[in-house]
């Protein structure tokens, strides 16, 4: 599940993650345009599996990583990916079904399958949304 947010308040991490508990979800990554370093390492801890903030006044980032990135438990470095792959990235970040990632780039959606396949192993993780987030947080999607 991927949790999106314009801004999150002091403390809201917090109430994030035991609704999140709650209900089960215990999958998610958080996008948010505005948060700060605490409440992102917070939600980490607390068992999301990725957040990042594009604001990157927002909170204080590493060397070399995408600006307001926070680390996961979960990041990897930045993994070699092919051309083609990248391509089938980009497609997945703006929210195309295999089938239609199949059309743009002349496909069938078994071989887009499995270019996600060798994507999830190199990054890590098999769920979309996480697949997106990661890509933002090393700096193959931008």
């Amino acid at each position: 599940m991927c949790v999106v947010v314009t801004e999150l308040g002091e403390g809201d991490g917090q109430a994030l993650v035991r609704n999140l508990r709650r209900r089960g979800s215990g999958r998610v990554i958080l996008l948010a345009r505005r948060a700060g370093r605490r409440d992102l390492v917070g939600l980490l801890t607390g068992g999301l599996r990725g957040a990042v903030a594009t604001d990157p006044n927002a909170v204080v980032g590493l060397p070399g990583a995408a600006p307001g990135a926070v680390p996961s438990p979960f990041a990897r470095s930045r993994p070699d990916l092919t051309t083609r792959e990248l391509s089938v990235l980009r497609l997945v970040a703006d929210g195309f079904s295999n089938r239609a990632i199949g059309e743009e780039l002349g496909l069938s959606a078994l071989t887009v399958k499995s270019h996600l396949a060798r994507i999830s192993r190199k990054l890590g993780t098999g769920d979309r949304a996480a697949l997106v987030a990661i890509s933002i947080r090393t700096g193959l999607l931008s």
